[in-house]
């Protein structure tokens, strides 16, 4: 046989057993999401235990096993606000046996992390949001007993030094309390902790005076009185916090700052695994019980489909990445 028929003979034989091995994996890999779930699902959680992402988690991982009739496992990988359980779901096999209940601070920091590992816009794919984390401007009333409103917060900021806590440099919180200063014309201090645990710690010592805090973080001390509301990041938090006005309501039109949560998976996760997800998380966040446990902890059970889910992330990643740039804030 001629050298240019062997070689020609040679390559259809192996274009045909390409071909073929691709029709058997089809099948195959079509089956493997029909029989979706066979085992245990590991939900990666990219913060400490205890938290607002760890405790909501908790919640609907719990939810999901009963539904799902596999165990939902919660394996908490905290670090890097949220990076490093997030790089770690990127990298999994996309196999839906690996899901992670995706927070704020995560889709922040590649933002204030210009080092960071991954993209939050296209490095993973979104299922369903499972709720909203309303924000609070709170104080110490030891240290600010006559500040009862935003208004009166911001006289005694433009008449001597405050300071204000937040869980980390470029965490929503002083993400936030930067842009409303802007807005406003008035200073305060910012002091970065690691984590939500200490930095209200220390404003409930009176080390510092204010903080821009998750009302998971904050209620308990608001139900005491150790902590008094003078705002609310968004009108949304009205529901739990009565009486307590918006940003928006006292002197600032269009100001919304909260957070939120969803769950996210690796892309190239089978479409039919989303979707069966995504039916069982809409159907979980409907529920009373979901709705009424996640407002004694001071959130709101709130479901958007994989669609919005991607539109309010980039939104978010582009609003808080220019007010970041703006103030050239960065973290190590």
């Amino acid at each position: 046989m001629k050298p240019e028929k062997a070689k020609t003979r040679r390559t259809l034989l192996q274009a045909g057993a390409a071909g073929a091995l691709s029709t058997a994996l089809a099948p195959l890999s079509a089956l493997a999401a029909e029989d979706w779930p066979s085992k245990v699902i590991r939900m990666i959680v990219a913060f400490p235990a205890g938290g607002p992402t760890d405790t909501a988690a908790r919640l609907v991982a719990q939810k999901l096993s009963d539904r799902l009739g596999v165990s939902v496992i919660v394996d908490n990988k905290p670090g890097a606000s949220g990076s490093i359980g997030t790089s770690q779901l990127i990298r999994s096999p996309a196999d839906g046996y690996t899901i992670s209940m995706f927070g704020m601070p995560a889709l922040i920091a590649p933002i204030v992390y210009r080092n960071n590992a991954y993209d939050s816009r296209k490095d993973f794919s979104c299922v369903a949001t499972v709720y909203d984390l309303p924000y609070v401007i709170v104080v110490n009333p030891g240290r600010l007993p006559d500040v009862k409103d935003l208004q009166q917060l911001i006289a005694v900021a433009r008449s001597r030094d405050l300071n204000y806590s937040s869980p980390g440099t470029g965490s929503i919180g002083h993400l936030s309390m930067e842009l409303l200063k802007d807005l406003g014309g008035f200073q305060m201090q910012h002091i970065a902790y690691k984590g939500s645990a200490p930095a209200i710690t220390d404003l409930l010592g009176g080390q510092v005076e204010i903080m821009y805090a998750d009302l998971i973080a904050a209620m308990p001390h608001l139900r005491t009185g150790k902590l008094v509301a003078v705002a609310l990041g968004s009108p949304e938090g009205e529901v739990l916090l009565p009486g307590v006005k918006a940003i928006a309501e006292q002197g600032f039109p269009g100001f919304a700052s909260s957070s939120w949560s969803g769950i996210i998976v690796p892309n190239g996760t089978p479409p039919e695994v989303v979707a069966r997800l995504d039916k069982e998380l809409k159907e979980i966040v409907a529920e009373e019980d979901t709705k009424e446990r996640m407002e004694k902890i001071g959130a709101l059970a709130v479901y958007q489909p994989p669609e919005q889910m991607t539109k309010r992330l980039i939104a978010e990643y582009e609003r808080w990445d220019k007010v970041a740039t703006e103030k050239n804030i960065s973290a190590q």
